[in-house]
């Protein structure tokens, strides 16, 4: 299990009610179900609308299971931004 940061970012960072938070997860998939786990409702319903970043990186349409995470690493929860 891998130590990562998890950051949200607007309607995510409300519903969570942090900016921020650590977790141990191997996979995004794990971190995903770790953070649902703590903050089940709202936070839970704004993930399904939300895309990755892991490390910077896009997580796309790779299934979550397959994305593995890196000690010291962090995964970005960006919901769709409005705007223009």
């Amino acid at each position: 299990m891998a130590k990562v940061t998890v950051r949200y970012w607007a309607a995510a960072k409300a519903a969570a009610g942090v900016a921020e938070e650590p977790h141990e997860a191997a996979t995004l998939a794990e971190a995903l179900d770790a953070v649902r786990s703590l903050h089940p409702g709202e936070l839970t319903r704004v993930l399904l609308r939300c895309s990755f970043l892991v490390d910077g990186d896009p997580v796309g349409t790779r299934a979550h299971e397959t994305v593995r995470l890196a000690e010291g690493g962090t995964v970005e929860v960006l919901p769709p931004f409005a705007g223009g």
